[in-house]
């Protein structure tokens, strides 16, 4: 199957080790030398509408990538521990400080 980078943006990412939905494809990364997609990239989501920023963004190589769909993109990644989120009254307390 062939696929446009202009097609992959938007597909939903789905990871087939615990079903979770990712969110979808915003960027992809392409080595210039060897002309291939190296990996996908899920921006973060924002936090507090994004005044306080945003969660890390998730990077997914190619390696990990099971099937690409139509629709959906089905990969094999191992999420590393996430941060704790901040309680909404300890992130104004540091807004406010500044």
């Amino acid at each position: 199957m062939r696929c446009r980078i202009v097609e992959m943006r938007n597909k939903e990412v789905i990871n087939i080790k615990t079903g979770v939905r990712l969110g979808c494809v915003s960027d992809v990364e392409i080595d210039t030398k060897d002309a291939r997609l190296v990996s996908i990239i899920i921006y973060g989501r924002l936090r507090w509408c994004g005044l306080l920023g945003r969660e890390d963004d998730i990077i997914i190589r190619w390696e990990d990538i099971a099937i690409i769909g139509d629709d959906t993109v089905l990969v094999k990644h191992n999420l590393g521990p996430r941060r704790k989120r901040r309680r909404l009254q300890d992130c104004l307390k540091r807004f406010l400080r500044m």
